[in-house]
């Protein structure tokens, strides 16, 4: 076999090739994903009044003292940035890593003052990617007391609110019980 044979054969496996698996199969994986899971297909975009607000899959910073505060991001130049996520990967015994802890612990009590003992670990420390729009049903809780005075509401409301939208593992075993911010500070507006 000639070597130009060889690169003729190589040529036309590369042009297959390249329609097979960057063209055909993703147009597939596509439609089957539109087909069948449309609202996840396409970003699980939350929706108020027809206009989006956000995603399911990314955090949000809400730092008003009327609702639920997400896990810190880590994330520059602003919180929750897509396109820079990123942990700040420092290890547990950084110098800095340990400030930042002490600072958001410290603004944590000062803002739930009457709130005594441990701090909820996802409140204080970011994800590894800086997204994460979920935190446990116990910082939620941490926070309850917090919200419902400056709403001037019930604290047995925003707990029931807590119940209701936390999601339990996946299958029954993956993950760990979870809630929404975005979610859970949509419900506190329509309270």
């Amino acid at each position: 076999m000639t070597i130009i044979k060889q690169f003729k054969i190589a040529f036309i496996l590369l042009i297959l090739m390249t329609l097979l698996t960057g063209g055909l199969y993703p147009a597939l994986v596509t439609g089957i994903a539109q087909i069948l899971f449309p609202f996840q297909a396409n970003g699980s975009l939350i929706k108020l009044n027809n206009k989006v607000i956000g995603s399911q899959l990314i955090g949000q910073s809400f730092t008003n003292e009327n609702y639920f505060w997400g896990r810190p991001s880590e994330t520059t130049p602003f919180p929750y940035n897509a396109s820079n996520s990123a942990g700040s990967n420092y290890s547990a015994l950084n110098k800095d890593y340990l400030s930042t802890i002490k600072t958001r612990s410290e603004q944590l009590q000062k803002n739930n003052p009457k709130k005594q003992g441990l701090i909820p670990v996802d409140l204080v420390t970011a994800s590894g990617s800086g997204l994460d729009p979920e935190i446990s049903p116990t910082a939620a809780i941490y926070q309850a007391a917090r919200i419902a005075k400056a709403r001037k509401i019930p604290e047995e409301k925003i707990l029931s609110l807590i119940t209701k939208f936390t999601k339990n593992r996946s299958l029954g075993i993956l993950g760990e019980p979870r809630v929404n911010v975005l979610q859970l500070n949509l419900a506190l507006n329509n309270l």
